[in-house]
């Protein structure tokens, strides 16, 4: 068993694909894709708030401050003279303009004579703009000007204003601290990355060495050795776990490295009071609960390796266990899905909850048990069932 697993290593090393799967993604292909996701998008925020909107203003414009203040800010706004019969929302489909204001007739800074008034905003908002938020930004205080001259009128204190304006409030006292609230939100979507990137990491050698040894004709050479084939597929199934393991032991620690190095760099509070707040201990066991995942994965892949006929006929076959790896982390993802009762028991799902427990750091350890069993159970059922295939010469030979 252990040549054939020194064996399968070293053509492991040899295989630049392989190499690339299991290092390059979760080290430095991943963390780089994240970081350019990251630029790009704060890039295209900075312009959107610094874009020249064109506009236009209609209706009663007389005692309207609004206009005078965004002609006041001309490297953020440029006003359009419209004809009257001009067609709002078509000049903004095409572009022309970013959006229309439409002042009611009755507009007057006497709010107390007048009324409330409903300005009309205009705008694209299927297009990153943020011309909503640059508008308010303008209006607010003008709004916040009328009601302090209405409440002037009626002479109200401090107190009867603020009673008046929200009579009643509702303050928030958060029981969770930010480690429980922020491991809710990312707790949620990280073993969907670390799922598919173990899955990724093995499937390459599995399809090796099941139908790339049917292909390169070395498996009827590997069969008359006097080696028990059992012996064979537990070779085989080593080199496989091993190299998903390597994969999810170094995503575990690029996820640990690059979620220190963004929150000091970038100086970004909560991830850094996230990292610091998990500890070793979790992320450890996060990896050790990776592992006997990583050994399902393993024993599905091989079979479905040596049932294929060919090493492209293996990859479409594999390509549907991503389905496989997806469906039990949506399954953590339904509201009220919690780490508890039959959930502890159904595997990987299991796994997903655990994880997010970990980073919210409400972990329930004698789950631990259920999850481990469970995992170690399905785990070696597949992987008797590979010892099974590898058996039949009708699987070997189709």
């Amino acid at each position: 068993m252990w040549l054939i697993f020194k064996k399968e290593l070293r053509e492991l090393l040899r295989d630049r694909k392989t190499l690339i799967f299991m290092i390059a993604l979760p080290l430095l292909v991943f963390p780089l894709l994240a970081g350019v996701g990251i630029f790009f998008g704060s890039n295209a925020m900075e312009k959107a708030q610094n874009e020249v909107l064109r506009f236009a203003i209609t209706g009663n414009t007389e005692l309207t401050q609004i206009d005078e203040k965004m002609l006041a800010e001309p490297d953020k706004f440029e006003r359009v003279e419209l004809s009257p019969e001009a067609d709002y929302m078509a000049l903004i489909r095409r572009e022309q303009l970013d959006f229309v204001l439409e002042i009611p007739d009755n507009y007057h800074p006497d709010i107390l004579s007048a009324g409330q008034h409903t300005l009309n905003l205009y705008y694209n908002d299927a297009e990153l703009n943020l011309v909503y938020q640059r508008v308010a930004a303008i209006v607010d205080p003008i709004s916040e000007a009328f009601q302090i001259q209405a409440f002037n009128t009626l002479q109200l204190n401090d107190k009867q204003q603020a009673a008046l304006i929200t009579p009643l409030v509702i303050e928030r006292k958060n029981v969770a601290d930010d480690r429980e609230v922020w491991g809710e939100r990312l707790g949620a979507i990280l073993p969907y990355f670390l799922f598919i990137l173990c899955l990724q990491g093995a499937m390459a050698p599995a399809a090796d060495m099941g139908a790339g040894e049917k292909e390169r004709g070395t498996l009827e050479t590997l069969l008359i050795t006097p080696m028990p084939r059992h012996k064979l597929v537990m070779g085989k199934f080593l080199a496989i776990c091993l190299s998903g393991i390597i994969t999810a032991l170094l995503t575990v620690s690029s996820m640990a490295i690059w979620s220190f190095v963004l929150a000091q760099g970038m100086a970004i509070k909560f991830v850094a009071d996230l990292v610091a707040s998990v500890g070793v201990t979790d992320f450890m066991l996060m990896f050790m609960m990776l592992i006997p995942v990583v050994a399902i994965f393993s024993s599905l892949l091989l079979s479905l390796s040596i049932y294929a006929r060919s090493f492209k006929e293996s990859q479409s076959y594999m390509g549907g266990l991503i389905m496989i790896a997806i469906f039990p982390i949506v399954l953590s993802m339904i509201p009220g899905t919690k780490l508890e009762g039959v959930w502890v028991w159904v595997p990987l799902t299991n796994v997903s909850l655990a994880m997010k427990e970990l980073m919210k750091g409400t972990m329930d350890y004698f789950a631990l048990l259920g999850i481990f069993g469970s995992t170690v159970i399905i785990a070696g059922v597949l992987l008797a069932f590979s010892v099974h295939w590898f058996n039949r010469e009708k699987v070997l030979f189709r």
